[in-house]
């Protein structure tokens, strides 16, 4: 029978160390930082195309990626940089993609929606709704088929869930039993459309009883309460090689995208207000302030650090050259003597 919780379930504050709380802020703030200065250099016309900002749901993926190995994958759709840099990934490099630099980590061509880190096992952005999930499967197959004792955690807001791909996705990973950690960032609004007007379950973690798998919900916009829920599923995975699905319940700041910078045809300022009483990093930041784990100067220290590396990315992206022009014919599909097509 799977196991199901909700965010009212009781379970005891996690404890954190000071090391722990340098580490979630740090990476917060960073990602934080990062998505404010891509909005500045869309805005200056430094970044083209479509431009999705995680501002209001850095829990989630600091949270989740603090218990995991290095070793273990990591899988997104479009609003991935958070992901991407909670994974390891170099800012300047990320920087330099959104850019579409010769110096990005997929030399320019991948830009916001594609990013994609082999070095650090971070399997892409994919743009297309949905269409990751069965991709994340196939890599828990993958895990399983050699033998090994990763995860792979997939990411996906509850635009996916109405998508077929995601049904598919539960369907495979339960019955086959593999060691995949669905995280559905639940921002109420997928691209527009609020939940009660795309769901007949609204629940979205509920779903995972109907796959008979571990399924449960968590406050989205605490972190602690995201590397204990994650935590226990990785532990799972790693254990049983069976799949969980996370519901985290968190909130964009921002619209959809940079063409959508508000959202204010489907919510109201008033809600928008609200949510950000609950930001995740001031959040965490009073918890560990008001506990004496970090002091004002430990924080001061943080963001210092991370204003230096948010500043070195943009000049990065700034100094790096364009992708030269015989690039475009490189890292396609053709016949592999490279002879033109019959």
């Amino acid at each position: 029978m799977a196991r199901t919780a909700t965010t009212e379930a009781a379970r005891p504050a996690p404890a954190v160390s000071a090391d722990l709380a340098k580490h979630l802020l740090h990476e917060m703030m960073l990602i934080r930082r990062f998505e404010e200065k891509a909005a500045e250099a869309y805005a200056l016309g430094k970044i083209g195309g479509f431009l999705h900002l995680y501002i209001g749901e850095e829990a989630v993926a600091v949270g989740a990626t603090s218990v995991l190995r290095p070793d273990d994958y990591a899988v997104s759709a479009y609003r991935e940089h958070g992901h991407c840099l909670a994974k390891g990934s170099d800012p300047r490099h990320v920087m330099a993609e959104l850019y579409g630099r010769k110096d990005g980590l997929c030399k320019g061509k991948g830009g916001s929606m594609h990013l994609f880190d082999r070095s650090h096992n971070f399997l892409g952005g994919h743009a297309i709704v949905g269409s990751h999930l069965p991709l994340a499967a196939g890599g828990g197959f993958a895990i399983k088929y050699r033998g090994d004792d990763r995860v792979i955690v997939c990411y996906f807001g509850d635009g996916a869930v109405p998508e077929g791909e995601f049904h598919e996705s539960m369907n495979l990973a339960a019955l086959w039993k593999l060691p995949v950690v669905y995280i559905c960032e639940n921002n109420r609004y997928a691209m527009g459309t609020s939940l009660e007007r795309a769901l007949s379950e609204t629940e979205i973690w509920k779903f995972g009883c109907t796959y008979q798998m571990a399924c449960e919900a968590v406050d989205g916009m605490d972190v602690l309460a995201i590397r204990d829920v994650v935590g226990r599923a990785v532990e799972r995975a790693r254990r049983e090689q069976t799949p969980t699905l996370i519901e985290a319940r968190t909130y964009r700041f921002r619209g959809h995208s940079m063409r959508d910078p508000a959202g204010a045809v489907y919510r109201t300022r008033e809600e928008v207000e609200h949510e950000k009483l609950r930001d995740p990093i001031v959040l965490f930041r009073s918890r560990v302030l008001d506990a004496g784990v970090l002091s004002e100067a430990d924080v001061r220290a943080i963001e210092k650090d991370v204003s230096d590396v948010i500043d070195e990315a943009a000049e990065f992206a700034d100094g790096s050259p364009e992708p030269p022009t015989e690039w475009l014919f490189t890292d396609i599909y053709g016949d592999s003597d490279g002879a033109e097509p019959a």
